[in-house]
């Protein structure tokens, strides 16, 4: 049965950031809030997290993972960009934004693209989810919370707790959550490509 958190959206309370933490730390799977939707995540190379989150939402092994990261500085580490890339991504966030780039190899090999060796990154402009970000101190390893059969993420945490009680952990809840899922820029191959539309302005990458 997940434990559910429900914490102010300007300060959220460190005691239920830390038990959430706690969660993550001892390989829960936990559904938090962001600028867009909810979204899944557990922690660095916890290979049953990500194993649960493709079980919830049916995803084939095509699928970019995100690491979610609380800034700039924790995102260079995981990813490999030129100069042009650095001064795009880095002009964009915070923000409603997935960047696909190469990764690292600070990545767990379970959240790369097989053939591509790609992973997505973003930093959220979110107060609840950087705060968890920092109180955690490293990335979460996340996915939109999308259900099957569904285009929008989900955004109420109590409807959450009714669905997915028995197959997450914890549900983390400040009550506002964007509404559109990010948008989507591939970086890969030298080419830039905006792969879908969503809450961020895809204008600077077209």
């Amino acid at each position: 049965m997940a434990r559910y958190f429900d914490v102010h959206p300007e300060n959220p309370q460190p005691r239920s950031l830390n038990q959430v933490v706690e969660i993550l730390n001892n390989g829960g799977l936990v559904a938090y809030p962001t600028d867009s939707g909810f979204a899944l995540g557990c922690k660095l190379g916890n290979k049953d997290g990500l194993e649960r989150i493709r079980r919830i939402r049916q995803l084939d092994d095509k699928h970019h993972f995100t690491l979610v990261c609380k800034d700039f500085a924790q995102l260079g580490q995981f990813v490999q960009m030129d100069n042009d890339v650095f001064r795009a991504v880095k002009a964009s966030t915070p923000g409603q934004y997935t960047f696909i780039l190469p990764a690292t190899k600070e990545v767990p090999r379970l959240m790369l693209h097989p053939k591509k060796k790609t992973v997505g990154v973003r930093i959220p402009d979110h107060r609840t989810t950087l705060a968890l970000l920092d109180a955690l101190g490293e990335p979460l390893m996340s996915s939109t919370l999308i259900l099957p059969g569904h285009s929008e993420p989900m955004t109420e945490g109590w409807q959450i707790n009714e669905e997915l009680d028995h197959q997450v952990d914890a549900v983390l809840d400040s009550g506002d959550v964007g509404t559109d899922p990010t948008t989507v820029v591939n970086f890969v191959n030298d080419e830039v490509s905006v792969d879908r539309v969503g809450a961020g302005d895809p204008t600077p990458f077209q």
